[in-house]
């Protein structure tokens, strides 16, 4: 499995964009406000409501985004695990060729420990 990284600060639907990964669209996408707009790439996904100053959120529109982040708070805890490791979380100093095999390395230790 490939890692897609771009170096720098990066837009999360640009990367997807670039990445050509093709989801079928049966499958439900559940996403954070960074992929604002892949509604036009894949039909079956959701991304959280966002409220203007002429257009507050309406009651609905909260619960709406209260559940689907209760549902995502797994995905966010697992990605506050791999940034522990620092892999994640700050700039990655070592050679490149080896950075898809050592996040999938730490990627596995999180996962046995989620089985634990």
């Amino acid at each position: 499995m490939s890692v897609s990284t771009e170096k720098g600060k990066v837009h999360d639907l640009r990367i997807y964009k670039e990445s050509q990964v093709h989801i079928l669209p049966t499958i439900k996408m559940q996403l954070d406000a960074g992929y604002e707009g892949i509604e036009k790439l894949h039909t079956n996904s959701e991304t959280p409501k966002k409220a203007t100053k002429k257009h507050p959120l309406t009651k609905k529109d909260k619960k709406s985004n209260h559940i689907l982040s209760k549902s995502r708070i797994v995905v966010e805890n697992v990605i506050a695990t791999l940034k522990i490791f620092k892999i994640l979380a700050e700039r990655y100093r070592n050679r490149r060729k080896k950075f898809g095999l050592r996040l999938n390395l730490i990627a596995a230790i999180c996962n046995l420990q989620l089985q634990i």
